[in-house]
C-alpha cells in the first residue's frame, strides 16, 4: 500500500476535532523509492535528448541548414530546437488537465514513449544534401512531437514526486529529478562526446551523429516499462476519493477560469521557472557552442569541460536538496538569484579569457549556482498549487515560462552576440533573470516541512505520525489559553 488510508479526505480543511493519526498519511518508502527512480528516469530521457542536441548543434547545422556562415547554421540549428519550446504550453494544456483526471502515472507512461518516439525519428532524417528543403521541415517536426510530449513531463515528474514525499524530506527527493536531467544529459553529451573522439569528423557528419538518437528507443521502451509498473500517488488517490463523496463533488475549473483564479500562483510560477530555466539553458544547451563557435576553443575541450561541470552538479543538486528541507526553499532560491547578479559578468570573463584552467571555473561558479535552482524547485513548484489543478497549474505555468524565457536562451543569447559583438550578453541576460528571481522569492511563501496544499500531513512511519498529532494537540491547547487570558 501506498499510505495508510484515513478516515477524512478533505485535508484543505481542518477536522474539526484535530487531527488524528487515521488523518496522516504514512508513506511507504520502497514505493517512494521506486516513484522517485521512475519519475527521474522520464526527465533523465527528455534531457539525453537535449543533450544530444546541444552537443551536435554545429553537426547539424551542417547537415541540415544549408549556407556557409557558421553562426547562421547556428542560429538556424538553435531556432529548431526553440521551436519545441512553442508546443509546449500546448503539451501543457493537454496533459496537465488529463494527468488532473485520469491520475499522474498514467499520463507520465504517455509523455514517456511519446518523447522516445520523437527523439528516434531525428535519427532517421536525411540530411539537406538528400531531400532539399524537407530535411529541416521534418526535423522541425520531430521537435514539435518532442515538445508537445514534454509539456506534460516536468510539471507530472515534480508532481509525482512532491505527492509521494514525506514533508520533511521533499526537498531531497525531489532534488533527484534534476540528479536525473543532469545524468541524462551527461549520458547524452558523453555519448556525443566519445563519437567525436572515436570517429573521423567526415563519418560524424556522414553518418555518426546519428547514433544517440537511435539508442532513444530502448531508453524510452525501459522507462515505459518501470513507469507502468507504479501505483496511482497518496494524494490523488485521496482527493478521487474525495471527488466520489457527493459531499465534496465540485465542476472543474475551465482552462481560464483557472489562470483567472490562480493567477498569482501562475505568476510566481513562471518567474521561478524563468530562473531556474535560464540558468539551465545558458549552461547545458548554449555554453558548448559558445566555447567552440564563438571563443574557438576545440570541440572536444568544450564539450569536456561542460560536462567535468555537469558531473560536480549532481552530488551538489542533492546537497541542495538536503539543506533547503532544513535552511527552507527561499534561502536556498536567493542565495542562487543573488548569485547571479553578482557573478554572472565575473564569470564571463573568465570564460573569454579562453584559459582552460579560468573556462573551467568560470563554468563551475555558474553550475554551482544552478544548482541552487535544481535542488529547490522541485519541491517548491508543486507546492504553489493544490492537489486538484497541481498537475494542470504545474504544467501550464512552466511549459509557458520555458517558452517564453527558457528554451528561447539559446537562440536569442547567440542573436544578441552576434548583433552586437558584445560577448558579455550572456551575463547581463543572466543577471536580468536573477533580478526576476529575487523579486518572485520575495512574494513566495516559504513551504518546506509542511503538508501540500490540499493534502494530508505525509511521514515515515506511525511514530512520527502520533509524534504530529501530538504537538499539534499541544499547539492548540496552549493558543486556547493564550486567548482565555486575552479574555
Amino acid at each position: 500500500m501506498a499510505s495508510r488510508p484515513g478516515k477524512k479526505h478533505f485535508w484543505s480543511k481542518k477536522p474539526r476535532n484535530g487531527l488524528t493519526v487515521e488523518d496522516i498519511t504514512i508513506v511507504d518508502k520502497d514505493l517512494l523509492k521506486r516513484a522517485v527512480g521512475a519519475a527521474a528516469l522520464g526527465n533523465a530521457m527528455e534531457w539525453f535528448d537535449f543533450g544530444v542536441y546541444s552537443y551536435l548543434a554545429v553537426t547539424i547545422g551542417k547537415v541540415f541548414f544549408p549556407g556557409s556562415n557558421p553562426a547562421a547554421q547556428l542560429i538556424a540549428t538553435f531556432g529548431a530546437f526553440a521551436a519545441a519550446f512553442l508546443v509546449r504550453p500546448i503539451g501543457g494544456m493537454v496533459f496537465g488537465p488529463l494527468g488532473d483526471r485520469i491520475g499522474r502515472q498514467k499520463v507520465l507512461a504517455i509523455t514517456m514513449i511519446m518523447m522516445s518516439i520523437g527523439t528516434f525519428c531525428i535519427g532517421l532524417i536525411p540530411g539537406y544534401a538528400s531531400i532539399g528543403i524537407m530535411a529541416p521541415i521534418l526535423l522541425l517536426v520531430a521537435r514539435l512531437i518532442q515538445g508537445f510530449s514534454t509539456g506534460g513531463e516536468y510539471g507530472g515528474a515534480a508532481t509525482f514526486i512532491a505527492e509521494y514525499s514525506t514533508d520533511n524530506r521533499r526537498g531531497f527527493m525531489g532534488s533527484w529529478l534534476e540528479f536525473g536531467t543532469l545524468g541524462g544529459y551527461l549520458l547524452g553529451a558523453g555519448l556525443v562526446t566519445g563519437l567525436t573522439a572515436a570517429m573521423p569528423a567526415e563519418d560524424m557528419l556522414s553518418w555518426g551523429w546519428r547514433i544517440p538518437f537511435f539508442v532513444a528507443a530502448p531508453l524510452g521502451l525501459f522507462g515505459l516499462y518501470i513507469r507502468l509498473k507504479l501505483e496511482e500517488t497518496p494524494a490523488f488517490q485521496k482527493h478521487m476519493e474525495k471527488q466520489n463523496e457527493r459531499e465534496y463533488i465540485r465542476p472543474r475549473l475551465g482552462l481560464f477560469q483557472m489562470l483567472y483564479k490562480y493567477r498569482a500562483q501562475m505568476l510566481k510560477c513562471i518567474g521561478l521557472v524563468l530562473l531556474f530555466n535560464v540558468s539551465n539553458y545558458m549552461l547545458t544547451s548554449y555554453m558548448p557552442s559558445y566555447l567552440t563557435g564563438i571563443l574557438g576553443l576545440s570541440e572536444l575541450s568544450g564539450l569536456m569541460l561542460v560536462m567535468v561541470v555537469m558531473f560536480v552538479m549532481m552530488p551538489l543538486t542533492l546537497f541542495w536538496g538536503h539543506w533547503n528541507d532544513r535552511l527552507g526553499r527561499r534561502p536556498v532560491i536567493w542565495f542562487g538569484a543573488i548569485g547571479l547578479i553578482v557573478l554572472a559578468v565575473p564569470c564571463l570573463m573568465l570564460i573569454g579569457t579562453g584559459s582552460m584552467l579560468w573556462v573551467f571555473v568560470g563554468l563551475m561558479i555558474l553550475g554551482v549556482l544552478h544548482t541552487c535552482f535544481s535542488g529547490s524547485m522541485p519541491a517548491t513548484l508543486p507546492a504553489l498549487f493544490s492537489t486538484e489543478i497541481r498537475y494542470s497549474a504545474l504544467a501550464i505555468g512552466f511549459n509557458i515560462s520555458v517558452s517564453l524565457f527558457g528554451g528561447t536562451t539559446p537562440l536569442l543569447t547567440t542573436w544578441l552576440v552576434e548583433k552586437t559583438q558584445n560577448l558579455m550578453m550572456p551575463a547581463y541576460y543572466l543577471m536580468a533573470a536573477g533580478l526576476i528571481g529575487v523579486i518572485t522569492v520575495f512574494t513566495t511563501r516559504e513551504t518546506a516541512r509542511k503538508p501540500l496544499h490540499g493534502s494530508a500531513p505525509a511521514v515515515e512511519s506511525e511514530a512520527e505520525a502520533r509524534n504530529l498529532v501530538q504537538k499539534l494537540r499541544l499547539r492548540r491547547q496552549r493558543e486556547q489559553r493564550q486567548q482565555a487570558d486575552q479574555q
